[in-house]
This record gives structure tokens, C-alpha cells and sequence, in this order.
């Protein structure tokens, strides 16, 4: 036998019954493992079982017999329930990963969502309302500068507002994820797919994250998290883990805009309006959107688009030109 296929004397062997069975899993179920980001894998696990659910299919196999018109029928009956046309689409979107994914394999022969028509989307702008200027700074300047909840919480609005990270880009962050690169400072950045980039970092949240670090003493702490949990009502001597991404908007983006009362101005202001926030900024500042599309993570520069709202600001309006009487 070559050396290079004798069987691994390192860690614990499959047995015979547990290779089998893996050579048995459906590349259905594959797709839905391969994909990292358990948002998006959960998200599509639901519209997956939806539309099985809608067409019958009791086992993978049987979507391998699905067909374009199974798909349109599908679409009908989702706009005949209301939802909204980017649901819609996501769900259709899915369910194309999925058939991309099997055409990859040789399971089907063709994808059946293909030249299915989908509802446009709003290519003017996004439904996220961004902050602004005044809005922003009052929300920057809410958390308390002598607290260390204060000074993390400044930190934390200072990297979403400055650099439009996810909220789960943030909570990822390691200490030493904060790198000099070409001297200059950078964030490295884990987003959606477990793609890595680097952002730049802004002087306001550098002095910010510096102050944090200080009164918290973990900034030796290379491979701890950057932004940690302040109790732990569970275990309250383990304070070394990431924060959750859920409690970003609860107890730092909500809190503070009703402390700031901006929250009764800004309809709908959840954590992604500060990444909306820093992306319109740096557009109507004159950015490159090419250099946006690469700063936010966006694969297409179409979805970087609907930030840019220079054509819609409200300053230009022809409301503002409207005159009656002398």
C-alpha cells in the first residue's frame, strides 16, 4: 500500500458502520452543512423545509424531481400570502443555492429556479433607515466616559458607526485582530463565509477601544475576545468570551438611542441602521462605492447601491423650491 494512503495512527478511527453511513448522506443534507454562517444555514434550512412542506417531498431525493413549473407554483403561492417581495426572493434564492449545489454534484441535471421570474427589488435604496450626522454623534457621545461599561459601550457604537461592521463581525473580534498594517492601523475582519478583510481604523474608536482596554485589562490578552460581557450571572468568574450579537441592539444600539431620544425620530433603527449610517456617510462624503462594496463586505456591488442616497437627499428636494406668494 503507498505510505501516503496508510490509514492515520493519530486520533480516533471511523468504524466501518460510520463510513458507510457517511458515504450515504445526501448532498442535500452536504449543502446545508457547508454553510458556515448559522444565520444564513438557518434561514435556509426554513425555506428549504417550506417548500418541501408546500410541495409534498417527504426525503431529499425526491427535490431532485422538482421542476421549473413546482417552482412557479411555489412563487405564486408565496405572493398569494403577502410577503414581501425581498422574502420572496430570498426564499427563491435559497432554494437556487440549493440546485446550484446539486448540479455540482451531478445529482440533477439543471437548476429549476432558473428563468423564474423573481419580484423586483427596491433598486433605489434599502428599507434600513440610517442616522443622521447629529443623530449619530448624540448617540456616540451617550454611554458614560468614567464607567467601564461606559467606555466599552463608546467602543463598540464607535467601531459599528465608523466602519459599518455586522454586529457579528464585531462580536468576532479578537484583541489581536486590532493589527498595524503598512502603518497604519487595521481591523482583521472574519465576515460572511468566513472571508477575511481589513479595515482600516478610525481615530475616534482607536482612542475609544484604547480607553476600553486600559480599565479592563485584557489587552495582553491576544486571543481573547475583544469585547466581552461585564457579568456572567451564570459562571460570573468567566468574563473571557464574546459578547452575543443579540444583545448589541438590546443593551447598546436600543439603550442608548432612547437614553440619546433619537429612537422616536428614527422608525425601525436596529444595529444594521449603523452600518446603513456609516456606509451613506462615507457615499455622500464622496467614497469610491467600489471601495465601500470591498470596506462592508458585499460580494455585489448592487447591494452596496442601495446605501448610496445622494440622488434622494432631502436638501435637493424640489419641495424646497416650491414658492406661493411674494
Amino acid at each position: 500500500m503507498p505510505k501516503d494512503l496508510v490509514p492515520s495512527q493519530r486520533g480516533r478511527s471511523l468504524t466501518a458502520r460510520q463510513f458507510l453511513h457517511l458515504a450515504d448522506v445526501p448532498p442535500e443534507a452536504e449543502w446545508l452543512a457547508n454553510i458556515t454562517n448559522p444565520q444564513t444555514r438557518r434561514a435556509y434550512q426554513n425555506d428549504l423545509k417550506e417548500f418541501m412542506g408546500f410541495a409534498n417531498i417527504i426525503t431529499p431525493e425526491e427535490l431532485r424531481a422538482v421542476t421549473r413549473a413546482h417552482m412557479i407554483a411555489w412563487r405564486k403561492d408565496l405572493e398569494f400570502g403577502k410577503l414581501a417581495p425581498s422574502t420572496i426572493r430570498r426564499k427563491l434564492a435559497a432554494l437556487s443555492a440549493l440546485f446550484d449545489y446539486l448540479c455540482e454534484r451531478n445529482a440533477v441535471v439543471g437548476n429549476p429556479v432558473d428563468g423564474v421570474k423573481r419580484p423586483k427589488a427596491n433598486g433605489n435604496e434599502g428599507s434600513t433607515p440610517a442616522l443622521g450626522d447629529a443623530q449619530a454623534y448624540l448617540l456616540l457621545e451617550a454611554p458614560d466616559s468614567e464607567t467601564l461599561k461606559g467606555l466599552r459601550d463608546r467602543a463598540i457604537l464607535a467601531v459599528l458607526l465608523y466602519h459599518g461592521l455586522r454586529r457579528e463581525e464585531l462580536c468576532r473580534l479578537l484583541v489581536k485582530d486590532i493589527q498595524s498594517r503598512e502603518g497604519a492601523t487595521h481591523f482583521r475582519v472574519t465576515g460572511k463565509g468566513d472571508k477575511i478583510r481589513y479595515v482600516p481604523v478610525h481615530a475616534d474608536a482607536q482612542r475609544r477601544i484604547d480607553a476600553y482596554l486600559k480599565m479592563a485589562g485584557h489587552g495582553s490578552d491576544l486571543t481573547g475576545p475583544l469585547f466581552r460581557p461585564l457579568v456572567n450571572t451564570r459562571t460570573p468568574e468567566k468574563l473571557d468570551r464574546p459578547l452575543d450579537p443579540a444583545s448589541i441592539y438590546r443593551n447598546v444600539v436600543r439603550h442608548y438611542a432612547l437614553e440619546a431620544g433619537i429612537t422616536g425620530e428614527v422608525k425601525g433603527l436596529c444595529v444594521h441602521s449603523l452600518r446603513a449610517t456609516a456606509a451613506t456617510n462615507a457615499l455622500t462624503n464622496r467614497a469610491d462605492i467600489a471601495k465601500v462594496q470591498e470596506w462592508l463586505g458585499h460580494a455585489n456591488v448592487s447591494t452596496t447601491r442601495l446605501y448610496d442616497r445622494r440622488k434622494n437627499r432631502p436638501e435637493d428636494s424640489p419641495t424646497f423650491h416650491v414658492k406661493y406668494g411674494s
